[in-house]
């Protein structure tokens, strides 16, 4: 699992010499005002909707925590990641569980309608009163709130964390969960982490005894890809960080060809001195008609756009 954060929370989450510490949220505080309302469908009678609150009631607010089940979401690298400049920390699941043998954890389901087979248990809890009915209902409802998200989201790939209260702390308000350093397994930087930032992770990388790597955009795939201390080029494979088959030996961006180098590191001169020929732009720029012919053909695509 991936947490991502933003590099002005580098304090924070390294407060404690040997824990990483996470913010913890209640469900009425997650960033999707909608997620509740993918429990049952609330366009319903108005004594349906009345067993439906008296026996639920709110829905029990535990700790949570959100993580994504991969490190190459470029839009996550963009908003928690504070525009690619943060960090990403990569969690031993298994270990998670064993420090926090309260806690449970599942992906997040995506979808824009309630689960049809709520609103029916509900039906039958009002028809039928049977307490098995009830019991369904509440647990299903339970799963829908912690779990779900509008198909919107699904970019995040998200995966939650619900912790038990007595393994949180709580201080301002504010809820956290201190992680021992031997769940993550590794430390990834943003591609345009600052030079204070890498230095920080990589020594932290090394204090704990994880892998460190940084995520780069590459040229040839819209796939970013993930460069070790050593140069070595990773790849994400849905299920691991690996280090990658074939590269390109100059730039080392991963490649699944049988090419030697990559198609831009292939470019050579003489390609680059035919490419100056075939250009029409450098011949309107060698007599001083360039702009003139820009500026003309951006008035022609101005007046077609006003028609």
């Amino acid at each position: 699992m991936y947490k991502y954060v933003g590099q002005s929370y580098l304090d924070k989450v390294f407060s404690i010499k040997d824990y990483v510490t996470l913010k913890c949220s209640y469900p009425k505080e997650f960033n999707d005002p909608y997620e509740l309302f993918l429990t049952i469908d609330f366009d319903e009678r108005p004594e349906i909707l009345a067993l439906y609150a008296d026996a639920v009631g709110k829905i029990p607010q535990l700790p949570t925590t959100c993580f994504s089940r991969s490190p190459e979401v470029i839009p996550m690298w963009a908003h928690y990641g504070q525009n690619l400049k943060g960090f990403c920390i990569e969690f031993d699941e298994k270990l998670l569980s064993e420090y926090f043998p309260e806690s449970q954890f599942g992906d997040v389901d995506y979808r824009n309608e309630p689960e049809s087979g709520l609103t029916d248990t509900l039906y039958r809890a009002y028809e039928i009163g049977k307490y098995r009915y009830m019991h369904i209902l509440l647990n299903g409802v339970f799963s829908s709130a912690y779990y779900t998200k509008a198909t919107h989201w699904d970019y995040e790939q998200e995966r939650r964390m619900i912790i038990g209260e007595n393994e949180t702390q709580k201080s301002n308000e504010l809820i956290f969960i201190d992680v021992p350093n031997d769940c993550v397994s590794s430390l990834i930087c943003g591609p345009r982490a600052s030079a204070e930032t890498i230095t920080f992770i990589r020594e932290k990388a090394d204090y704990f005894n994880c892998s460190y790597f940084q995520l780069k955009i590459g040229r040839t795939s819209p796939t970013p890809y993930f460069m070790d201390r050593k140069g070595n080029p990773f790849t994400f494979n849905h299920t691991d960080i690996k280090q990658c088959e074939q590269h390109c030996v100059v730039c080392k961006e991963p490649i699944f060809n049988d090419q030697e180098k990559c198609s831009w590191c292939q470019i050579n001169e003489l390609d680059r001195r035919e490419a100056a020929l075939r250009n029409p732009y450098r011949m309107l720029e060698q007599y001083g008609l360039l702009d003139t012919y820009i500026d003309g053909m951006n008035a022609i695509d101005d007046k077609g756009e006003r028609e």
